[in-house]
């Protein structure tokens, strides 16, 4: 495994890290302690040393999970995201008490005196046009409730707006169906040396090339109920692309690319990318994590192979979602 760092927190990361919003279940099946724990270990035996977590995860589960993992593995690194909980979700109850509520929640869960890195949960556009959200940040950061904050983000224009701020690190999608990010906040990010972590990598598991127009998805599983926006951000789910084009991109990904391990390749291709500090693909087992973090020693893209995805991108996936996200 190889290391990059994460921004201003200095840290020193797995470019292959762990999302945990599936640890210990799948999407809406109950969550296993046990599963959690072994899939943390079967992580960190891969060479990861770097979690992002919620507190919206398993109603805070996967907080205390990654928190009892940290007693016996103190040098490992995460982060954890706040603001979703709020009802309703608008830039008005982004409040000073609601924010310092937050960590303190978080930080209980955790079992920690201070938070590596705090992510605002992707909040409201307005968010970032709002200094005393950011004010409290730094109070807290001051503290030393907090020892870095940044934000997790749906849109390009807000991981830009963000910048203004202290921030150590942005969360942003980024896989071979969502490019725009790298076309001009990469750089910036880079200028302000601010980490980046691509997160939805795979595209909900478009990009693992296994699904069919035939798969099902179960039915508390996102992937089934949230293909529209129906319940949050449409480009959380499948990064905003129509199930059937991307089954056809993915497809034409594995004939072109001429392999069977389209995940693999998926993750490596954002690791092309050297402002990108990690990718965090997520994992409900063991097996998965050891095979995502696998994906760091594949050999690096060839010009050719870079041109490939740019290719079924334009093709299938950049009208419309590159003008949405």
């Amino acid at each position: 495994m190889e290391f990059r760092k994460l921004g201003k927190t200095g840290f020193n990361i797995s470019e292959v890290s762990l999302g945990t919003w599936q640890l210990g279940s799948k999407w809406g099946e109950p969550f296993d302690e046990q599963d959690a724990i072994k899939t943390l270990e079967a992580a960190y035996q891969s060479g990861v040393n770097y979690f992002d977590t919620a507190d919206i995860y398993q109603d805070g589960l996967s907080e205390h999970a990654v928190g009892q993992f940290l007693k016996s593995h103190p040098e490992v690194h995460y982060s954890t995201k706040i603001g979703r909980r709020i009802e309703p979700h608008t830039v008005s109850n982004y409040t000073p008490d609601n924010l310092i509520a937050f960590v303190e929640s978080s930080l209980n869960n955790m079992d920690v005196d201070s938070l590596d890195l705090v992510l605002l949960h992707c909040p409201p556009t307005a968010v970032y046009y709002d200094p005393t959200v950011f004010a409290t940040l730094d109070e807290l950061k001051a503290e030393g409730k907090i020892k870095n904050y940044g934000v997790s983000v749906e849109r390009v224009e807000e991981a830009i707006k963000a910048l203004q701020f202290d921030i150590s690190a942005v969360e942003i999608i980024f896989n071979m169906f969502r490019l725009r990010p790298a076309e001009n906040f990469f750089r910036l990010a880079q200028e302000h040396n601010v980490g980046i972590l691509a997160r939805v990598p795979l595209a909900s598991g478009l990009l693992s090339g296994k699904y069919t127009a035939q798969t099902q998805f179960g039915k508390e599983d996102h992937r089934n109920f949230n293909r529209n926006g129906e319940s949050f951000d449409k480009g959380e789910t499948f990064s905003g692309v129509d199930y059937l084009t991307g089954i056809k991109a993915a497809d034409e990904l594995k004939q072109r690319l001429g392999t069977d391990d389209l995940a693999g390749m998926a993750l490596r291709y954002i690791l092309m990318y050297d402002a990108v500090s990690a990718v965090i693909p997520g994992a409900s087992k063991p097996e998965q994590i050891t095979q995502n973090a696998a994906a760091a020693k594949l050999p690096a893209f060839t010009a050719e192979q870079m041109q490939i995805v740019t290719d079924v991108y334009n093709k299938y996936i950049k009208n419309p979602v590159e003008y949405l996200w």
